[in-house]
């Protein structure tokens, strides 16, 4: 045998990894036999050869046993050389002859799975065990159930409350809304409905992979939540499989599934029931969790979960974490609120694949083609423009703050100063918008994006202190430094109000910072507002944080959302941007009993940086994208100063403030990103098949 171990090697740890036995041992009896069903001896194994080269035409038939000694597999193990799906139409007929549904295709290296009642054989990665396969023996997928289920508004009300037409709260429409909110009845929305019903046509056709596509503060979770049901009630899944990316999120869904489904079904974080998540129909996870050290394919067979849903779907699934994902066999769903229809061709000449653009471009790409969607037209898609127009979200007022120094970093001469070089000769050092907290500081500008912020920002509408808000800064050293600044200018304008708790930084460096994420939310970081007795809001008025607060992040009562960096990412920029659109309604019972209301139909927009002019008016959506102009270029073609950083304490003070309303259009980024692709591209043959083909290089 070659150093590399052949076929017969691979498959057999395979088999034992995924506990089938070839030999009676003391976990139980051998439950692997040949075809011809008897039991196998080594001197049987011996006798295959190390890549199959003894046995006829370089393949033989294992039969997997279930634990009452029927055929459960038919195990068709070839030689490397061959294609696995070669013996797909004897492994067929054999399974049939046997009365066995399962097919196990595999060449030592390529492994298929095969359920004869489901579809087409699919790659996986290991092999399934006898416990996981017994599970997915009850399950009987069924489209034709999937796609004929009755959906209506109250699907979800019928498992939160199967009698609520018989409540006398619904009967009298004065108090139904009482009763809507009391009891906290989810009611699907139109377009959520929509979403579903798109859905349930996919599945009417045969597919088995779908994407939704739907702008931040739609509801995905609630919507993902009747999917799971029509799955579960169908009996087109027995369990469920809920992947997200970050630990607040996991137990935001977690929440809201208990909180809709509990009555009819189980739901479970998995890293908090590792010994007993089996009695659960769903299963909610950050996809790190189980792809650290390889743990889903210890844990889990690829068989375990039926439908499998992918929440924010171009994060969840990129990179490594896509092995996670693809290795369950079963039923896809992925929601996210990024669009790619801006993704444009990158100069390959000036583009490299470490470039984040060309990352995000390519991630997107993947995340259609994953979900069998590689035209680019998701299986349904609800835009920003569309919550807007129909009252469900909520456009900014933009707030575009520049200082005299930010004004000449945007502009395209940039900011410029004499700086020493090594040799102590003084030259001309240009500065631009990106390069501020990286090698350009300013902490007097910073002090005045801070009192620009605390002087505009909108006001809680019930207890009058600073609303709710987010500030994404560049580093987590520019969010420490603005944290420190927000603290200091509380302390003197509301003396006795915090101690230092009025901003915090929210960072991926900062102890439980994922749990503060949560506590914000919830209204209780640092403890409740000191502004007004037995008002629930957050003492902690302001999170700093870089990235960690952008995606998925749902806290509905933020009024204030603060860009105090450049942001060059369309996705990024929507998708802090998407933190304020949800509306959200505030309210408060005074000591004699009043309550008071007022609804959220608006929230501030502080752009320090013009990223809103830049998306707006010099980002090109439809030609290539040229890097933009390197940093740190002195003089007219001269020689770039080399310096790590350069600090400077002149006063910069306010040049302009303008704030604008944006209207029922949106804004442009908002209308081009759910365009389609151009027709040109889109008809294009070549282009056309390869996207067909899943072949994202050759579409580049």
């Amino acid at each position: 045998m070659q150093k590399e171990a052949k076929a017969r090697i691979k498959i057999n740890q395979l088999l034992q990894g995924a506990g089938w036995r070839f030999f009676d041992n003391e976990n139980g009896k051998a439950n692997i036999v040949l075809e011809s069903n008897t039991k196998i001896t080594q001197k049987d194994i011996d006798a295959l050869g190390e890549n199959y080269q003894k046995t006829k035409n370089g393949f033989i038939d294992f039969l997997l046993l279930d634990k009452d000694g029927y055929p459960l597999v038919i195990l068709e193990a070839k030689s490397e050389g061959k294609n696995p799906l070669d013996g797909k139409e004897q492994a067929r007929r054999y399974a049939k002859s046997q009365n066995v549904r399962f097919v196990i295709l595999s060449n030592g290296n390529l492994h298929y799975f095969w359920d004869l009642e489901k579809g087409n054989p699919e790659i996986i990665t290991e092999f399934p065990s006898q416990e996981s396969l017994k599970h997915r023996q009850q399950f009987k997928p069924d489209h034709k159930a999937l796609a004929e289920e009755k959906i209506e508004a109250d699907y979800i009300v019928l498992t939160q409350k199967p009698d609520y037409r018989d409540d006398p709260r619904w009967k009298d429409e004065n108090q139904r809304n009482d009763l809507i909110q009391k009891e906290d009845l989810k009611f699907l929305r139109p377009y959520q409905l929509d979403a579903i019903y798109a859905l349930q046509e996919a599945a009417q056709k045969g597919q088995e992979r779908y994407l939704f596509e739907m702008a931040t503060g739609t509801g995905k979770t609630l919507v993902s939540a009747a999917i799971i049901k029509l799955f579960l009630r169908t009996g087109n899944a027995k369990r469920v499989l809920f992947l997200v990316d970050r630990l607040e999120l996991e137990d935001q869904a977690y929440k809201s599934f208990v909180r809709y489904l509990k009555n009819d079904f189980t739901t479970v974080i998995y890293k908090e029931n590792k010994d007993d998540w089996r009695k659960a129909e769903i299963v909610v996870s950050t996809v790190q969790s189980l792809s650290f050290n390889n743990k889903y394919s210890k844990l889990f067979s690829p068989t375990d979960f039926d439908l499998v849903i992918s929440d924010e779907a171009h994060r969840s699934i990129g990179g490594n974490s896509r092995v996670v994902f693809e290795y369950f066999i079963g039923f896809k769903l992925g929601l996210t609120a990024t669009p790619k229809d801006y993704l444009k061709n990158l100069d390959p000449s000036k583009v490299s694949m470490q470039d984040p653009r060309q990352w995000e471009r390519r991630q997107l790409l993947d995340t259609y083609v994953t979900f069998g969607c590689p035209s680019g037209e998701p299986t349904f898609r609800y835009s920003l423009l569309d919550g807007v127009r129909d009252g469900y979200l909520i456009s900014p007022i933009v707030a575009d703050a520049r200082t005299e120094i930010t004004t000449e970093l945007l502009s395209e001469r940039g900011y410029s100063l004499l700086v020493k070089n090594e040799e102590g000769i003084e030259k001309e050092q240009t500065f631009f918008q990106r390069d501020f907290e990286r090698k350009f500081f300013s902490e007097k500008t910073n002090q005045m994006f801070c009192k620009i912020f605390l002087e505009n920002s909108l006001k809680d509408p019930i207890s009058g202190e600073i609303g709710k808000s987010i500030v994404f800064c560049v580093s987590q050293n520019h969010a420490s430094k603005i944290t420190q600044i927000l603290n200091q200018f509380a302390d003197k304008l509301w003396p006795g109000k915090y101690n230092s708790d009025f901003a915090v930084q929210v960072t991926s460096s900062i102890p439980d910072s994922q749990q503060m994420t949560i506590n914000f939310t919830n209204n209780k970081l640092n403890g409740r507002t000191k502004f007004l007795e037995g008002y629930k809001s957050s003492k902690t008025r302001v999170c700093v944080t870089v990235g960690m607060m952008t995606t998925g992040y749902d806290c509905q009562d933020i009024l204030n959302l603060c860009m105090m960096r450049p942001i060059f990412s369309p996705t990024d920029f929507i998708q802090m941007k998407g933190r304020g659109t949800r509306k959200f309604t505030f309210e408060y019972i005074d000591e004699y009993g009043e309550k008071h209301k007022q609804e959220k139909d608006k929230f501030k927009l502080f752009d320090f940086f013009a990223n809103c002019e830049y998306f707006e008016e010099k980002y090109n959506y439809d030609e290539i994208l040229k890097l933009p102009r390197k940093a740190g270029r002195g003089g007219e073609g001269g020689e770039p100063v080399k310096i790590d950083e350069i600090k400077i304490f002149k006063p910069d003070p306010l040049k302009t403030l303008t704030e604008t309303a944006v209207g029922i259009r949106g804004m442009k980024i908002d209308r081009k990103l759910f365009e389609k692709f151009e027709e040109t591209i889109k008809n294009d043959p070549i282009v056309k098949e390869k996207y067909q083909e899943g072949d994202i290089e050759a579409v580049e």
